[in-house]
């Protein structure tokens, strides 16, 4: 089981996202919980979650992040084509290497 945790600033686009890296996971058989969130709830949400990955337009929060979770989270950038595309099937990886 993996657990990723998507923050954008309203949780909009990313609950899009959300939805096509679910169907993902499920088409290859990979048991995961995602879960979308706007980042003002990022301090009660993180310790949930395995991998914690930031949508393009909040990747400027990346250290901000590391430092919330003290490095004991794997964080990243979405890469933006990726997002812009909804390519599940691609963050879901990006995620999944990430945890390793």
């Amino acid at each position: 089981m993996i657990k990723i945790l998507l923050v954008c600033n309203a949780g909009m686009s990313t609950s899009m996202l959300m939805g096509k890296m679910t169907a993902a996971a499920k088409e290859q058989n990979i048991e995961a919980e995602i879960w979308a969130i706007p980042d003002v709830r990022l301090n009660e949400e993180w310790p949930k979650a395995d991998v914690i990955l930031l949508g393009p337009q909040v990747a400027y929060l990346k250290a901000r992040v590391e430092t919330v979770t003290q490095g004991t989270r794997p964080v990243a950038a979405i890469d933006m084509l990726s997002y812009g595309r909804m390519n599940g099937t691609a963050v879901l990886a990006q995620a999944i290497a990430l945890k390793g």
